[in-house]
């Protein structure tokens, strides 16, 4: 069976004959897509640097790289899904070694984040005298863990067992469950994101406000833009669950995306009780 080219995208350029190979591994036809999102990928870098030194036209190339990057991304995934969709390629070895490579993903995020909280532990523990040795630093409020921290862990916490439950209404064929499921997962995300806004309008301190505001607003908005990741993430996977992309025993899309939600989770539990608790 043939699929028009325009509908598989460039990734599939050649004859779906060849589709079946002898072999298991994971190779794939030439694709532009890792060139160009170098290129944008460097364009954001660039404007990200001119425009943080207030050059003239910094905003604008910000603005064009991050455009660039996006729809990039956008066409490489599509590529990734129509392969996993319409060309049968993920073969179980392939879903294997597309799980291990998410796996190595998570755990270099969570170095990522282990470099903040060693930064966060390192001022804590033992605050030096230039900012009164004491923790928070004098002059600083550190937000009450009790009112939004608190509501947000709640939220993630349960987002998490809104996911868990459509990644079982998956594996039993429930696809309405499923797809309930992943829309209150996606309010539940929204909402947090939301909140997290609000508490920095409200917050008492800016990033600049001692070595206090420079590490919750590093960690925590860093934090804030793996949510919204995850939260397209499962965009994407709610899209492709409606559209019958998905079966109980070939969906390791959504696998990627619920590894990715629920280590999100466990860093924000501890952001709460080092930062927001233990922190304040």
């Amino acid at each position: 069976m043939r699929f028009p080219k325009a509908l598989l995208g460039s990734a599939t350029r050649g004859s779906l004959i060849d589709k079946t190979t002898e072999h298991p591994f994971h190779l794939v036809d030439s694709s532009p897509w890792p060139l160009f999102t170098s290129v944008a990928a460097m364009a954001f870098l660039l404007g990200n640097v001119m425009y943080f030194h207030a050059w003239v036209w910094g905003g604008y190339v910000l603005a064009g790289g991050l455009a660039y990057l996006v729809y990039c991304l956008s066409c490489w995934w599509r590529d990734v899904v129509v392969e996993a969709t319409f060309e049968g390629r993920h073969t179980r070895r392939v879903q294997a070694g597309i799980r291990m490579g998410m796996a190595l993903f998570i755990a270099s995020e969570v170095m990522f984040f282990f470099a903040f909280f060693w930064s966060f532990f390192y001022y804590s523990v033992a605050p030096v005298i230039w900012i009164g040795g004491v923790w928070p630093p004098l002059g600083i409020e550190a937000p009450s863990p009790w009112r939004i921290p608190f509501l947000n862990t709640l939220i993630l916490v349960f987002s998490g067992i809104s996911l868990t439950w459509a990644h079982y209404a998956i594996l039993a064929r429930q696809r309405l469950e499923s797809l309930n499921s992943l829309l209150i997962t996606i309010a539940a995300g929204i909402l947090f994101l939301g909140l997290q806004l609000f508490e920095y309008v409200e917050a008492p301190f800016t990033i600049s406000s001692s070595v206090y505001g420079s590490i919750f607003f590093l960690t925590t908005g860093f934090h804030g833009f793996h949510v919204l990741v995850g939260l397209i993430f499962i965009i994407v996977c709610t899209l492709r669950q409606s559209a019958y992309h998905f079966t109980s025993n070939h969906h390791v899309g959504f696998e990627a995306a619920s590894w990715y939600w629920h280590f999100v989770d466990v860093v924000w539990i501890g952001l709460f009780i080092s930062i927001y608790w233990w922190g304040s």
